[in-house]
This record gives C-alpha cells, sequence and structure tokens, in this order.
C-alpha cells in the first residue's frame, strides 16, 4: 500500500467515529456571518457628519428627488404640445401665470428663490419670443404676464399632469396631509440653506 493510501485510509478511520464525525460536522458548517447594519444611502460619504447622517440621507433624496422633477417638468410640458422648454422655462411660465396677476421679473426672481435675475430675464425673453409670455413696460418697470396660448398649453400640461401624476396619488388622498408636512419642512431647510450660504460667503 502506498503512503497517500494510508493517509486516505487512515483520515477514513478516524471520521468513522464519532469524535470523528462530529469534528469533520463542525469543518464543513459555514462560519456565523456577520449582522447587516443598515446602510446609509448618501452620494457623498466623506461629508456624512457624526452629528447629523440624516442631513446627508436628506440631501441625497433630495439631489435624485431634484432631477426627477426636473424630468418630469420636461417630459410632461413635451406632451403638452412644447418641446423646447427647460425646467426653468417651464415654472415661469406656470409662475407667471399664477393668479393671473402680472408679474415683474424682481417678484418673479423673489418668488422662485432665483438669485440670477439675468437667468431669468434671458428665460421669460425665450417665453416672449415664442409667443407665450407678454411683456408691456409700466413706468420704469416691465411686467409679464400669459398669452391666450400659454394659458392654452397650461391647461394642457394641467390635463397631463392629472392623467399620468395626480392619478398615481391614492384615491383616498392618505399622502396629502404628509405632503403638506413635507413641503412646509422644505421651506423651512431653504432658509437653513440660505443662511448657510450667507454664512460661506463671508468667510
Amino acid at each position: 500500500m502506498t503512503t497517500s493510501a494510508k493517509r486516505v485510509k487512515a483520515a477514513r478511520a478516524k471520521t468513522a467515529t464519532p469524535a470523528g464525525r462530529a469534528r469533520s460536522k463542525r469543518d464543513t458548517q459555514p462560519a456565523p456571518l456577520d449582522p447587516i447594519a443598515p446602510r446609509l444611502f448618501v452620494s457623498s460619504s466623506h461629508l456624512v457628519s457624526p452629528k447629523s447622517r440624516e442631513l446627508s440621507e436628506f440631501e441625497f433624496g433630495l439631489i435624485i428627488a431634484g432631477n426627477a422633477f426636473n424630468r418630469w417638468v420636461i417630459r410632461c410640458m413635451a406632451a403638452a404640445g412644447l418641446k423646447d422648454l427647460t425646467t426653468l422655462d417651464a415654472l415661469l411660465l406656470h409662475h407667471v401665470n399664477h393668479r393671473a396677476r402680472e408679474k415683474k421679473l424682481a417678484d418673479v426672481c423673489f418668488m422662485m428663490n432665483i438669485e440670477d435675475t439675468h437667468v431669468v430675464s434671458y428665460s421669460l425673453k425665450k417665453l416672449v419670443g415664442m409667443g407665450l409670455v407678454d411683456s408691456e413696460k409700466r413706468g420704469k418697470e416691465v411686467v409679464f404676464f400669459t398669452t391666450k396660448t400659454g394659458q392654452d398649453y397650461i391647461q394642457r400640461y394641467r390635463e397631463v399632469r392629472e392623467a399620468c401624476l395626480v392619478a398615481s396619488l391614492s384615491k383616498d388622498g392618505s399622502e396629502n396631509a404628509q405632503l403638506g408636512e413635507l413641503a412646509g419642512f422644505l421651506r423651512m431647510l431653504s432658509g437653513m440653506y440660505d443662511q448657510a450660504a450667507r454664512a460661506a460667503t463671508s468667510l
């Protein structure tokens, strides 16, 4: 009998005993798994603060929700018949039409919390050029208002929004209270970020 054969025979003899079978069974059992730690859903783990991990999670949610909202506005406006508008163009069109009141450039920027007036001015001029918005000089100010064409596209946008977005909400409106609370929370946080931006500017 060769040496290797003798070794195999000896190993089989050991596992044949109760103690050997117990050791063999322990050797084949998988090692216990470490408990799974809850994952942190963030886009920049190096910014996570021990004081508020949740703030980083909120910011990640804000990023992906913001991008999803921008994509939705563009697609909804395209379905309504306007394919050449950016998200800002569409939002300005809706706001100028808000409550059927004429809007000044400064008021639009303030309401939308946009610091760069040139960006808003360029977008409004684009809307005027497309015949969706009109402007008129009142004293030293220029006011903007939607045209009949602009209002027609806004109505079609509303219909698409009702069919594609609002219809996905529960029939009993159970999300509405939570949406209202979230809206107030976002407005509060916008003030916090504005204040932080001022503090960063002064550094």
